[in-house]
């Protein structure tokens, strides 16, 4: 059976980011024949200029849309910044709008505060809009909110790592259907 490969994006650029933190934490604990890859270049995108996307956009975004097109699912972990989805993360997927690498492509969320309502929203609004397939079942949150938690820690504790690789679990299952 081929190894099913996730490229997980995490809409925050901090150096410690508890968003990035549970999808390395994704990465340890898929189910065996999984791959999660972390994509570390979304703070380098350009910001999206519909002149530029063309048929030659600049090599970074050609990268970043060969690793969509790579992947056989998406997961996304992002914050709310001021009740929104993050610029970064918005300039990538609007990369991807024009792309034939995107649409159909399942994608699982994984929030990590359950105060943050408005940018799920937005990202679900956005992804359906782009003809993502949200798989339900994998997507979930996750209570770090004011935890101070890299991968280690969350692999450590069951109480986050079991709805975590669940959550994997379901999304492969999703990803097969």
């Amino acid at each position: 059976m081929a190894t099913i490969r996730l490229l997980a994006i995490s809409g925050s650029l901090r150096a410690v980011s508890v968003n990035t933190a549970v999808l390395r934490a994704a990465a340890s604990l898929a189910p065996s024949g999984t791959e999660v890859l972390l994509y570390t270049g979304l703070g380098n995108l350009p910001a999206f200029n519909p002149d530029l996307d063309n048929d030659a956009p600049p090599d970074i975004v050609q990268t970043f849309r060969r690793e969509i097109g790579l992947a056989d699912g998406l997961l996304i972990s992002s914050p709310e910044y001021a009740r929104g989805v993050p610029g970064s993360l918005k300039n990538a997927l609007d990369w991807l709008v024009s792309s034939h690498e995107f649409p159909g492509k399942p994608v699982a969320l994984i929030q990590t505060s359950p105060r943050a309502v408005d940018a799920p929203a937005q990202l679900r609004l956005i992804l359906t809009t782009m003809s993502a397939r949200l798989v339900e079942a994998a997507s979930i949150t996750l209570a770090l909110l004011g935890r101070s938690l890299d991968a280690k820690d969350i692999v450590a504790d069951p109480s986050l790592a079991a709805p975590l690789r669940g959550a994997l679990e379901a999304f492969v299952e999703g990803i097969s259907e």
